[in-house]
């Protein structure tokens, strides 16, 4: 078999470059966009897990300032509303802060919510 002649080696390198550029060029994207993903994934991370702990802090917050107002009257309506506030504040303790990969995050919120919208309409 006859050798390649230089002239058509270059002539390759001229065929190739563009799948050789191209090649390149997603490998580059790839690298830049998974390392801006991470820190793009990491900024809405934070953000929302701010907002959800300020959302519930407000909750507990609200249930904590209720319960110790009440406290005071030993009538059985309070009796039952104390009993209501304690049942939220239970679940928020239960809440599972430094769990994000909890499975059930998004429905024990929603309990919570349905709690606190509950028990803040019967104040």
């Amino acid at each position: 078999m006859a050798a390649a002649s230089p002239s058509s080696d270059m002539f390759d390198e001229i065929v190739m470059a563009e799948e050789r550029f191209h090649g390149e060029g997603y490998q580059e994207g790839y690298a830049e966009g998974s390392h801006v993903g991470v820190a793009e994934g990491r900024r809405y991370g934070s953000l929302h897990g701010a907002k959800i702990g300020s959302e519930i802090g407000c909750y507990l917050g609200f249930a904590l300032t209720w319960q110790c107002l009440l406290q005071k009257c030993t009538d059985e309506k309070n009796g039952k509303k104390i009993r209501a506030l304690d049942s939220l504040i239970g679940m928020i303790q239960k809440f599972p802060y430094e769990d994000p990969t909890y499975d059930k995050l998004q429905e024990d919120l929603e309990k919570i919510r349905g709690k606190f919208k509950q028990r803040h309409t019967a104040f």
